[in-house]
């Protein structure tokens, strides 16, 4: 019987007990990402997030954490970890992608937001906060989320979840707020100064 190093090598290698150590891990370092929330509305989606710039020399414009792409394609991207190419060769990857993403889109059906995660499952939420004050923030989010919300509540909602969670005292310069509306599809950065002013409005 191999020991637990043996199995947490491979990226397409379980465990007796039916696990996937590498998996277990990327999904295990997901809470040590910056906070991010999205919550649903009828009216659009709200996209919110703490911005950790790791070093002084990094531009704050560069720390993009708003994500645009199709769902499917990210868990499927994610899913195949295992199936990776070097030329014309197959070469599975060494490790999956230890990251979630709360994805915000419009479809016939009207606003959708969608987690994915490293094992390639996707799941649809009303309101999801991931990364290291996900499991706080979504504690505050069940106590003051509800189905009629309008944007500007739900905007409220997250900064206030920010606020309650992060380390670091909320400012205009490190959170950002998106929204994508139902009426028009696209995703709109919201400016710093319109952020302050819902900064100002928080308990």
């Amino acid at each position: 019987m191999g020991s637990k190093e043996h199995y947490d090598r491979g990226v397409n290698t379980f465990s007796p007990e039916g696990r996937i150590y590498q998996i277990e891990y990327a999904i295990e370092a997901i809470k040590f990402g910056s906070t991010a929330i999205g919550i649903k509305t009828n009216e659009g989606v709200v996209l919110g997030v703490e911005k950790k710039l790791p070093s002084k020399l990094m531009e704050p414009s560069k720390s993009e954490k708003l994500v645009e792409q199709i769902t499917e394609a990210v868990s499927d991207l994610a899913i195949n970890f295992g199936e990776g190419y070097e030329g014309s060769k197959r070469k599975p990857m060494a490790r999956p992608y230890g990251v979630a993403l709360l994805i915000a889109g419009v479809d016939e059906r009207g606003p959708q937001l969608y987690q994915t995660d490293p094992s390639g499952t996707f799941l649809q939420w009303q309101a999801r906060a991931i990364g290291s004050g996900g499991e706080t923030a979504m504690t505050h989010i069940k106590e003051q989320y509800h189905s009629n919300m309008t944007l500007a509540e739900a905007e409220k909602l997250v900064l206030q979840t920010l606020k309650n969670v992060m380390e670091e005292k909320i400012s205009n310069d490190n959170v950002e707020v998106a929204v994508v509306r139902t009426v028009t599809g696209e995703l709109e950065t919201r400016p710093k100064d319109y952020i302050q002013n819902i900064i100002a409005t928080l308990a």
